[in-house]
């Protein structure tokens, strides 16, 4: 049922994945999304940000949300999407928020990755 209600929509801009050792540079930005590691703490911004910000990158991501309200509790549904985009040869980064999936996938592969998941959905029929 998840999988066949499964809207994936290619947010606009491109996004990284930065670390940062002192919050205070964050005053003012708007974070995407951030885990705190041992290493220190990960946020992801919009790639100007992070230019403006003079923070290091090695990867642009394209962000794709699953428009299906899915409970953290759901099981086989991120199984399901990391396959078929596995299959196709495309990486991806899960991230769960409370009311739905985000996929960040490499910029290149933004649009090829819309089209596997809307197949992934349609196939579910």
């Amino acid at each position: 049922h998840l999988l066949r209600s499964m809207s994936p929509q290619l947010n606009a801009g491109d996004y990284v994945f930065c670390s940062v050792n002192d919050e205070n540079l964050l005053a003012g930005v708007q974070v995407l999304g951030s885990f705190r590691e041992r290493e220190g703490l990960t946020v992801i911004l919009q790639r100007q940000q992070a230019e403006r910000l003079g923070l290091p990158f090695d990867y642009i991501a394209a962000w794709i949300t699953l428009t299906v309200h899915s409970a953290l509790s759901a099981v086989g549904l991120t199984a399901a999407f990391a396959t078929a985009l596995a299959m196709a040869g495309i990486s991806c980064n899960v991230i769960a928020g409370y009311y739905h999936d985000h996929l960040f996938v490499a910029q290149a592969d933004g649009e090829r990755a819309i089209d596997v998941l809307r197949q992934l959905a349609a196939d579910a029929e």
